[in-house]
């Protein structure tokens, strides 16, 4: 079983195939896994890209369901997930990659976007997380009931007044469109990005296309794609051609 650890941090990760690197997050709010890739999303990117690139997944830091340990950072829980997957990718050899992120991978590709642009050479943001103002405090509900007791029952050195502050800090003291960068940030991004929206309680579509309008080199995938397998192979294959076009050359000598 492949490992990263920095510290008191251990990433379980998985990768498949050769190429230009890709990183994968997986969806499932803070309970993400590789194994939920394979059993709860539209699409599994390490079966479906194998063959394209270097695909890297790995289960995100404190997921009950997962492998994936380590402090939690109260204080800064965007930060330190994204210092995860730039410190494995460090640890892999890894300089520029390409993203590709599931729900919550929304937000936390904005923020790699904001602490690693010059690596991050394209991102795919597949039914992206966002804020809705009709319902503020969704996120800190959902965690607070599903993810917050399990991690307890996992890890006796968390409490759920522990909980309580880090959901505070990631969702309700940042509770506003893509949570971890500005619409500023966005309108000035230069990286090109895919959006995949999706139209359901936590995957806004109207914030997936504010974000779609405000980048200044986006594209938007067919809407709906979910609702068939059709439209789902059609989004596949957008996500493979927008990836391919953005990778880097490889030069010989």
């Amino acid at each position: 079983m492949p490992f990263y650890e920095r510290g008191a941090t251990r990433i379980y990760y998985e990768e498949v195939g050769s190429g230009f690197p890709l990183l994968i997050i997986p969806g499932g709010g803070l309970n993400s896994t590789v194994d939920g890739l394979r059993t709860s999303h539209p699409f599994n990117p390490l079966a479906e890209y194998g063959n394209d690139f270097r695909v890297i997944a790995a289960d995100l830091r404190n997921s009950p369901p997962g492998q994936s340990t380590g402090p939690l950072e109260i204080d800064r829980p965007w930060d330190a997930y994204s210092e995860d997957h730039l410190g494995l990718m460090d640890f892999l050899g890894i300089g520029e990659f390409m993203v590709m992120g599931f729900c919550i991978g929304g937000p936390m590709m904005h923020n790699l976007l904001r602490l690693a642009s010059d690596r991050v050479v394209a991102a795919a943001f597949m039914q992206p997380s966002g804020f809705r103002p009709e319902l503020p405090d969704l996120f800190y509900q959902n965690n607070i009931a599903g993810w917050g007791p399990p991690l307890c029952e996992k890890r006796p050195d968390i409490t759920m007044d522990m909980v309580h502050d880090f959901l505070t800090n990631m969702y309700t003291n940042r509770a506003d469109f893509v949570f971890t960068v500005s619409r500023d940030f966005v309108s000035s991004l230069e990286t090109p990005i895919l959006i995949a929206p999706e139209d359901v309680p936590a995957h806004p579509y109207a914030v997936a296309m504010e974000v779609a309008n405000l980048a200044p080199n986006s594209e938007v995938t067919i809407y709906p794609w979910k609702d068939t397998q059709e439209h789902i192979d059609e989004a596949v294959a957008h996500a493979r051609r927008f990836l391919k076009a953005h990778q880097p050359a490889v030069t010989t000598a």
